[in-house]
């Protein structure tokens, strides 16, 4: 059966997702109801990405089959938590990078600011020695 995604990648499902599963137990209703989808579409949702093969937009019969065992929803997770941290680990890089060249950038800045200050217009005349030839 396929589905629509109403406007949503992929990705952008298999995120949902998977925040959903991060909110603590409790709390997992009242963050969905946060969001702008309904109960119903992401029940479809949760289905075509834990049981079903969302890259092709189907869900599975519901009388099984397709239904993965508990290691592989735990691998799932592992897979996506381990994506996630090294996502992350180069966000902080390249945030680390960006401050370092902004200082850079600022202390080039002072020193073309300075070198305009000390740029004073030169006289004409070449300098002469003061030695005397004897």
């Amino acid at each position: 059966m396929a589905v629509d995604n109403k406007g949503f990648t992929r990705e952008e499902i298999r995120e949902f997702v998977h925040e959903y599963y991060l909110q603590p137990r409790g709390s997992r209703k009242e963050w969905l109801a946060s969001k702008s989808i309904s109960d119903w579409i992401f029940r479809r949702w949760r289905t075509m990405v834990v049981e079903g093969d969302i890259d092709r937009g189907l869900i599975p019969r519901e009388h099984g089959g397709m239904v993965p065992t508990n290691s592989e929803l735990s691998a799932f997770e592992k897979a996506r938590a381990k994506e996630i941290a090294a996502h992350r680990v180069e966000v902080e890089k390249f945030q680390k990078r960006i401050a370092e060249l902004e200082g850079v950038n600022s202390a080039l800045g002072k020193a073309i600011g300075l070198l305009h200050e000390l740029n004073v217009p030169e006289s004409d005349t070449t300098p002469t020695s003061d030695q005397k030839r004897s």
